[in-house]
């Protein structure tokens, strides 16, 4: 698979902004850490070790995405209080600041859940800025074996949750022992509850493995990967994602693929729907290939599992289709 270098992107691009890591970096931490660190000074080490042991407190997490922060908040149950830093689908989190209380969450927190391989690079410098010595900190790229330049859309891969949950549950165990049992129970549970969705993966590759499909960027790709579907036009999915002008070739290539129907389905990222995602729409509903929509943001009233299978759900009606 091609390198990737891009930091996260959950909404629509703005014309003209760049998106680079670097960019991203400078926009969404440098805020994020100045209200940090003023919060750290305020409160100081030993005000934020002992909310955090208070006895009979619910323990603090913060995730960087709201995917992660649900899948603590089924571990934990009640005994956690969870912020989760990424959850608005309308919000640019290049360009979002902190608030207090989320400053507050982050100095406090026992555990803290981000999805790393560059998708959120400025998570690092806000827990170097907030101290927390007894923090557990969850890497879901390490658990996983991504880095950096590797596809960072880790929660479409089926093998993500699963470590990550069990990450969560040995976190949460070694912060309250007491209620260790609870959070074994709870995740044997959980794991349980992926088993629809493994089950539709296997159906979905049992009938459509290696048929052709498109994508305007590579969010879907580890998923697409699983079930066995031939991707098509990676380099443009990348320029996509990357804020790069696609070639000329790349973008005949694809709209060659939508006009002579060689793909069944395309695939695109409805929150970053710019000028060329809408294009290749177009193109594809004059030449009546399904499209399917995905989100880098887990919809508000739904849970991941609800959330994944609504998505596997939509992708067999469209592959189903002639």
């Amino acid at each position: 698979m091609p390198s990737i270098t891009r930091a996260v992107r959950l909404t629509p691009r703005l014309p003209g902004r760049l998106s680079h890591a670097a960019t991203a970096l400078k926009r969404a931490a440098t805020p994020f850490v100045a209200a940090c660190l003023a919060l750290g000074a305020l409160l100081g080490p030993c005000s934020a070790a002992h909310a955090a042991d208070a006895p009979g407190a619910a323990l603090t997490v913060v995730a960087a995405e709201n995917f992660y922060g649900d899948v603590v908040k089924q571990i934990g149950g009640t005994y956690v209080n969870v912020t989760s830093i990424m959850s608005n689908p309308d919000q640019d989190p290049h360009l979002f600041e902190a608030s207090p209380k989320t400053a507050r969450a982050l100095q406090h927190a026992r555990v803290v859940v981000y999805n790393g391989a560059d998708y959120d690079p400025w998570m690092t410098k806000l827990l170097g800025a907030t101290g927390g010595g007894q923090r557990t900190v969850i890497v879901a790229a390490d658990l996983v074996g991504k880095k950096a330049g590797d596809n960072p859309h880790l929660w479409y891969d089926p093998q993500t949750m699963p470590a990550v949950a069990r990450a969560v549950s040995a976190a949460l165990g070694a912060a309250d022992p007491a209620h260790k049992s609870v959070y074994d129970a709870n995740l044997a549970t959980f794991i349980g509850s992926l088993k629809p969705l493994d089950d539709k993966v296997a159906a979905l590759r049992a009938q459509y493995k290696g048929l052709p499909v498109t994508a305007t960027e590579p969010v879907f790709g580890y998923m697409s990967d699983a079930i066995g579907l031939e991707m098509r036009n990676m380099p443009f999915q990348m320029a996509t994602m990357n804020d790069t002008e696609a070639s000329a070739s790349d973008i005949a290539a694809f709209e060659r693929d939508l006009r002579e129907r060689r793909v069944r389905v395309l695939i695109y990222n409805s929150q970053a729907t710019e000028a060329m995602t809408r294009r290749m729409l177009g193109i594809a509903k004059q030449s009546k290939v399904p499209t399917v929509s995905v989100t880098e943001t887990q919809p508000a009233g739904m849970n991941f599992q609800h959330w994944m299978l609504a998505q596997l759900d939509a992708l067999q009606t469209a592959l189903a289709q002639k």
